[in-house]
């Protein structure tokens, strides 16, 4: 049976990821969850996971630091016979990042996990390590003869993950930590961590947090570009919700799904486009 260990400092996103996983591979095995990239190098350590799901972005040690650590773990003789595990990288759309990810070199999910992306990863690395399992000419197990080497042990990696730690390095663009907003007739500058969700109209977004409704003339799009989105969900072409703000999701009587926000009585309408991320609710 397969092992796993997912790395995420939002327990969200763990639950998430684990209740897709158990859509797309029933009988992979989460052998533990980590908070942050030093526990997931310790927990790799003790448990020698087949796969590793790492957010790049966590605090302590980031994902992308936690992977060049796991790359240079002993295998094989060196660690009772492990032969070393897949990384699969979790991150909010980050442009250059995904460009990175898609020459190849390693596999990863978007947050939140949707199943058809996750169901192609998955396959993909299924069909890797039955490889690595067939016999080689020898006769023996695939292992570090095998033609299909472990993604982290090979080549374009360690060059991978240095590009990867250069671009999420404190001297990246940092993204929007403030909304200058129109509230009646002032303007207030409003902490994003503040912010409990936007909604649009045709011409103005609303910011609502848990005390004040404020305007402003920027767009979702816009917004989702410019905000960490690791921080913020998108339910509606028109709506961008707190991953904190969420306190549950009902159905009315025709089927809509319904996210509550917390400390609100207002329900905001999550789209057909977007209900897959709460199948697991």
């Amino acid at each position: 049976m397969a092992r796993a260990l997912i790395a995420d400092d939002e327990r969200l996103m763990r639950d998430q990821l684990r209740a897709r996983l158990a859509e797309v591979w029933p009988e992979l095995e989460i052998v533990a969850e980590a908070r942050n990239g030093e526990e997931a190098v310790a927990l790799t350590t003790q448990h020698q996971p087949d796969i590793v799901f790492l957010d790049i972005r966590m605090p302590v040690l980031t994902g992308v630091d936690a992977a060049r650590q796991i790359a240079q773990l002993p295998t094989y003789e060196e660690a009772g016979g492990w032969p070393g595990c897949e990384i699969v990288f979790i991150t909010a759309y980050d442009q250059y990042a995904v460009q990175a990810f898609e020459q190849g070199v390693v596999d990863y999910v978007l947050k939140p996990a949707e199943r058809e992306r996750l169901q192609v990863t998955m396959e993909r690395i299924k069909a890797r390590m039955a490889d690595r399992a067939r016999p080689n000419a020898n006769g023996q197990d695939g292992g570090n003869d095998s033609t299909t080497p472990l993604p982290t042990h090979t080549p374009g990696m360690q060059q991978l993950l240095q590009r990867l730690a250069e671009q999420i390095s404190p001297k990246a663009t940092p993204k929007l930590q403030w909304i200058q907003a129109t509230v009646r007739q002032s303007i207030q500058m409003i902490p994003v961590s503040d912010v409990l969700f936007f909604i649009s109209d045709e011409k103005y977004t609303r910011v609502q947090t848990a005390t004040l409704e404020a305007l402003i003339r920027k767009p979702i799009k816009e917004l989702v570009e410019e905000l960490d989105m690791s921080q913020f969900w998108q339910i509606h072409r028109s709506t961008l919700i707190s991953t904190k703000a969420i306190a549950g999701v009902s159905r009315d009587e025709r089927g809509r799904q319904l996210v509550s926000v917390r400390g609100l009585s207002e329900k905001l309408e999550v789209s057909r486009s977007y209900a897959g991320l709460f199948k697991s609710m």
